[in-house]
């Protein structure tokens, strides 16, 4: 049964709808971490040069860069659960080729297709607006921001048993299993609905973003092999300017654009998407950080000695804290707005770094810093969807977050470059092998706290007209729901009107 927005489903479905969703985030953030025990070991699992296997990392960051406003953007004119079925069947698809290879360049084949499942995270948080009973949108919005990190967290102890106990290809078999559940479960329980864009799918628009963004983060991901004053840096980066700028060019003279650019431009949805970069970037850094610290041998005089699944289970409660922040995230939002929970959030992120500076001495320490971090980013990542669909109409909710998640990729892009040379700049040679030192690992740290520090800035700059209307609205119905069974009207978002809204169901 097709549902449109004014037949959205009752609380039972939203039952489903909300886990099934996030499990798919949760598949696709396993996908990402899933190489993560094996990385040092690629050159010669694949018979490779090092630098060669490298790609078989680029090349899935690259093409989910790509991938994703492009899904976000099929979704609002084709159905958003359609593509998310379509997002995880080339990811299961890539995932089963890796599993047969052992030669990089079907491995490359089938980790570029696996990128393909970024768009499931766009596309379920569109999914839940079309969907839910606007009640259940504020924790559901916390429970599907945080589904990434909580699948990066679970997935890496599992991932090193796995790497420890069984050949390595299972990982990938594991993948195509998880997706293929989660493609299961979203035929079953997930509803398509009747929201469209109007217009037609731009193509130049497409070929010209894919260009530009491979452009920018190909020499950011590799500058570390290439040289950061090397000519291929410098002329990707100057062909990435180029071909964006034109792409802007070509966006705004569109009548059906990928991207409506002056919607982007609003400050709501600018500052938001450029607080998600900061975010990207103290996501990552301690996801790099953690694992290297706990397992370097004590015989370093700082390395804490642990074993691979051990160190995975210490850093699993950075993805499970921001799972648990989630209702946290509905009641304070409802309260103070999501701006002023995204700059908690983000505070809370810049504590659990500062405290890391002196926290690395013991296991439990570790501990404590993937709980604070986790934490503050559960509240910022589910403040981010919210401050975007209150600014666009619901129409274009797929392509806009989109490319609120890839502007969080970047992020992620950037930290991975720029704390990977500075643990090798600052590193140390001891029995032949070289190792990040204990000031490598600080440094790093400096780095997520000063971009989270630039976020906060950021953050106070958007709007705060409006700022609690869709989660105290949604709060709100959803304590009404509780005590009366029934939803009350409440609006979602204050640009535009939504579809469902029926004549009399005033603001």
């Amino acid at each position: 049964m097709t549902h449109t927005p004014n037949d959205r489903p009752g609380r039972g479905t939203g039952k489903t709808v909300v886990p099934v969703l996030a499990f798919a985030g949760i598949v696709v953030a396993v996908m990402q971490t899933l190489l993560v025990p094996v990385i040092k070991d690629l050159p010669l699992l694949l018979d490779t040069a090092p630098s060669d296997a490298s790609w078989v990392v680029t090349s899935t960051l690259l093409s989910g860069a790509v991938a994703t406003p492009i899904m976000g953007r099929l979704g609002d004119l084709y159905g958003k659960r359609r593509m998310l079925i379509l997002s995880l069947s080339v990811m299961v698809a890539g995932a089963l080729i890796s599993a047969l290879s052992s030669t990089l360049l079907p491995m490359l084949v089938g980790r570029i297709l696996q990128g393909f499942a970024h768009g499931a995270l766009p596309l379920g948080i569109g999914l839940m607006r079309d969907t839910l009973p606007r009640g259940q949108l504020g924790s559901a919005m916390g429970v599907m921001g945080s589904s990434m990190g909580v699948g990066g967290g679970l997935a890496l102890p599992a991932a090193a048993l796995v790497a420890q106990r069984m050949e390595w290809h299972v990982l990938f078999y594991g993948a195509a299993g998880l997706g293929t559940t989660a493609i299961v479960l979203t035929l079953l329980f997930v509803p398509e609905t009747t929201v469209r864009a109007k217009g037609s799918f731009d193509l130049p628009g497409a070929v010209g973003l894919s260009a530009g963004l491979v452009m920018l983060l190909l020499p950011i991901t590799k500058a570390g092999d290439w040289g950061w004053t090397s000519a291929a840096t410098f002329g990707l980066f100057a062909g990435a300017l180029v071909t964006l700028v034109l792409w802007v060019v070509l966006e705004l003279r569109r009548s059906a654009p990928l991207v409506d650019l002056r919607t982007t431009a609003r400050s709501a949805v600018l500052f938001t998407n450029l607080v998600s970069i900061m975010i990207g970037v103290s996501f990552f850094t301690i996801s790099l950080v953690l694992p290297q610290l706990l397992q370097l041998p004590t015989s370093t005089g700082y390395g804490l000695g642990q074993s691979m699944v051990t160190a995975g289970m210490l850093v699993a409660p950075l993805g499970l804290t921001m799972l648990l922040t989630a209702p946290v995230y509905a009641r304070l939002s409802a309260k103070y707005g999501p701006r002023a929970t995204l700059i908690l959030g983000l505070l809370v992120i810049g504590i659990g770094y500062g405290a890391g500076q002196g926290l690395m001495n013991a296991a439990w320490q570790s501990l404590v810093i993937a709980v604070l971090v986790g934490a503050g980013l559960g509240l910022a990542y589910a403040a981010q969807p919210t401050l975007i669909m209150s600014a666009v109409p619901p129409e274009e909710t797929g392509a806009a977050n989109g490319i609120n998640t890839l502007m969080r990729s970047i992020g992620t892009s950037v930290s991975s470059a720029v704390v990977g040379m500075v643990l090798a700049n600052t590193s140390q040679t001891i029995d032949g092998v070289a190792v990040p030192t204990l000031r490598g690992f600080r440094v790093s740290f400096l780095i997520a706290t000063v971009a989270v520090a630039i976020g906060v800035v950021l953050a106070l700059f958007l709007p705060r007209a409006g700022r609690a209307s869709t989660a105290r609205a949604g709060y709100k119905e959803e304590t009404d729901l509780d005590r009366h069974g029934e939803s009350a009207p409440s609006m979602l978002a204050p640009v535009g009107k939504h579809p469902s809204e029926q004549p009399g169901r005033g603001h």
